[in-house]
């Protein structure tokens, strides 16, 4: 699916846009889901917090008024979803970033931005949320809107996955983040991208957004893409395996799964 110079822009880069993965008959039917699915299934109250809030919203009504619609696992909600999440082009796609035969979903996550006041991302990887023992992991933002400056689009720090896992602001009440003054989002690239298109990016990268503005909404759906060798250490989704969708499970020295689906239990 991708070009050598693709590839070799990602590997530069640390992410790409891949236009029109989704044609425009299958990408009605999978926002018509999603819509049905933020209405009556999604968590509304997934907003982000700490003060880096307040450099991306500086009217304190505006921060309190944020507004984040998530949820995970949407093939648990959508056949659509399911067929959507497994499709091909992207698998194979992701297989040509990693350089693997094998992929495996980690998870698939909703991220909504409300018109008005669609809350922003501070910089930040995403290796914090789902820490793997290496690089062998990307993720994959699948574009049901146009995403533009006005709206909120990806902005990535262009080859900061070279850099490796970075140490991050956390909390009990702070989402984890990178401190501006070392990583400020004014320094980022931005992504603008079509409904339909995907772009994919490593999962030490280092991306964030800013607010929607607009008076329309800006959703997307991330799915954690990796090859299954690449062991996770903690964080979401620890524990649990995922979806094949290329290539076959591999042996992995001390996993097994159980015929109740119980994962990493050392073998017996």
């Amino acid at each position: 699916m991708l070009t050598p110079a693709q590839v070799e822009f990602f590997n530069a880069n640390g992410y790409l846009r891949v236009e029109q993965v989704f044609p425009l008959d299958e990408l009605a039917r999978l926002s018509a889901d999603l819509n049905m699915i933020i209405d009556t299934h999604a968590d509304w109250g997934a907003a982000w917090k700490g003060e880096w809030l307040k450099e991306y919203m500086q009217d304190e009504d505006a921060q309190q008024k944020a507004v984040l619609v998530a949820l995970h696992e949407l093939h648990h909600y959508s056949a659509n979803w399911m067929r959507g999440l497994t499709k091909p082009e992207m698998a194979d796609a992701a297989g040509q970033l990693m350089d693997t035969e094998c992929v495996e979903i980690h998870h698939s996550t909703l991220h909504a931005k409300k018109p008005g006041t669609g809350q922003p991302f501070p910089m930040h990887q995403d290796v914090p949320f789902y820490p793997h023992s290496d690089g062998r992991y990307l993720d994959a933002l699948v574009h049901l809107d146009d995403a533009t400056e006005a709206n909120g689009c990806i902005k990535f720090l262009a080859g900061s996955h070279k850099l490796g896992p970075l140490e991050h602001i956390s909390g009990p009440e702070v989402t984890p983040h990178l401190p501006s003054s070392e990583y400020p989002i004014s320094k980022a690239v931005s992504v603008p991208a079509k409904a339909g298109d995907v772009v994919f990016f490593h999962l030490w990268t280092v991306h964030g957004s800013n607010v929607n503005r607009t008076p329309h909404w800006r959703r997307l759906v991330r799915v954690g893409l990796r090859d299954p060798r690449n062991v996770q250490v903690g964080g979401q989704a620890m524990g649990r395996p995922g979806l094949m969708v290329k290539g076959v499970r591999p042996k992995v020295a001390g996993q097994t799964i159980s015929v109740y689906g119980n994962w990493g239990a050392p073998a017996k």
